[in-house]
């Protein structure tokens, strides 16, 4: 990985430049609406039964609130590998192949390697083999199997471990003594920070000429030539407010290590654009969380969450800017059930192939009382323009025939 000192600073403009040296490496994917899910989103939930309140996960069943959410989707799950992954990892590549002594050191020979549930595991694969360099992988053996094909697929060495941080770091060592290949984050380094952070803003552009075109509003969020990239504008009706400030209210992202959702706190930063994070709440997966309103970091996690790539603890990196920057507003975390649910209407209602862990979000909006009664009492009758990222689409048939049997 490029030495932390030669790193651009963590900054909006940093996300600009990283977008400018990845740009033709990933695709700009879409940012859609969904009129089905808007309307689910701005209706009261059923109120709980005493037996559900007996079993509720986390503080997700409280009184039903009545939010008005118009939702904006970022479709990672259509991008390169499937996940916004690839975006970190070309950035950490190409800023690789810019520090000074790296080539005639042979690290060209000696390749990469890193650790991974699968998304950062096929965007560090691909990324090596975009640039002709060897990748060691490490996984998980319990990794979705279109992941380890995945990996594999594109040319990568892959090592298996046990499914926590602390054993596949052990292999990692291993493997990396052997080789001399340098190691690259899955989200706690600057390089890879930057690069997740370039979907926020494409999610900023692409919300703002949705909602601009809807209020009837001009835009100039980006140049003309780039606009036939955006999707269409919707046929909703927005409040006046939106006539004069056509842009989102808050974005709502996962958050595993907290690579994508630090990076897109950054893109937003200074833009009046609040960004929180989502996690499940399933054996402590919510550490994040946890920290952040305790105010120390969580180091280890150990859950089995369905949300599997949601698994791992918060890295430093992020924390610094999710916590002692304050450039995250806060967390929210939801149960299993939430997030099936959230999945399945994603398949049936948008029709979008999505993976557990980019449906917590999802599930958020919809199921998580704290936040949805926030909504209603910040947003009023207004409501709340909010960005959904859906973090990616890698999850086996098999494995959904079993979530939803």
């Amino acid at each position: 990985m490029a030495d932390p000192s030669t790193c651009r600073p963590l900054t909006r403009a940093s996300v600009f430049e990283a977008r400018e040296l990845i740009k033709g490496l990933v695709h700009h994917t879409p940012t859609l609406t969904n009129a089905t899910l808007d309307r689910i989103a701005s209706t009261p939930a059923p109120a709980p039964t005493e037996s559900e309140l007996g079993n509720c996960e986390g503080e997700s069943r409280k009184k039903p609130a009545n939010p008005t959410m118009r939702l904006y989707f970022k479709c990672e799950n259509l991008q390169r590998i499937g996940a916004f992954k690839i975006r970190g990892a070309m950035h950490a590549i190409e800023r690789l192949k810019m520090e000074p002594g790296w080539e005639e050191g042979g690290g060209r020979e000696k390749g990469v390697a890193t650790h991974s549930s699968g998304n950062h595991a096929q965007a560090l694969a691909l990324a090596a083999q975009t640039n002709g360099i060897p990748a060691h992988i490490i996984m998980p053996s319990i990794s979705a199997p279109p992941k380890i094909a995945g990996t594999k697929g594109y040319g990568a060495n892959v090592v298996f471990s046990g499914s926590t941080s602390v054993e596949r770091e052990a292999v990692l060592n291993e493997v990396i003594e052997k080789t001399g290949a340098r190691f690259v984050p899955p989200y706690d380094h600057p390089d890879i920070v930057l690069g997740q952070g370039t979907l926020g803003l494409e999610l900023l552009e692409d919300a703002h000429d949705i909602i601009a075109a809807a209020a009837g509003v001009e835009s100039n969020a980006v140049p003309a030539a780039d606009r036939a990239l955006r999707a269409p504008a919707t046929t909703r009706t927005l409040p006046e407010s939106k006539k004069s400030n056509p842009h989102l209210d808050a974005v709502l992202a996962p958050c595993g290590g907290g690579g994508m959702l630090s990076g897109v706190a950054l893109s937003c930063e200074g833009t009046g654009v609040r960004v929180f994070g989502c996690e499940p709440s399933f054996e402590g997966a919510d550490d994040a969380k946890r920290g952040y309103e305790s105010g120390k970091r969580v180091e280890r996690v150990s859950s089995l969450t369905v949300a599997d790539g949601l698994r791992t603890p918060l890295g430093k990196v992020p924390w610094d800017i999710i916590y002692e920057r304050r450039l995250v507003a806060g967390f929210y975390s939801v149960g299993e059930d939430e997030i099936i649910a959230a999945l399945k209407l994603a398949y049936e209602r948008f029709k979008l192939v999505i993976e557990p862990s980019a449906a917590v979000p999802l599930a958020v909006a919809l199921f998580n009382e704290d936040f949805r009664s926030m909504v209603e009492r910040e947003g009023g009758e207004d409501g709340w323009d909010v960005g959904i990222v859906f973090s990616g689409g890698n999850v086996s048939l098999s494995a959904l025939g079993k979530l939803f049997a």
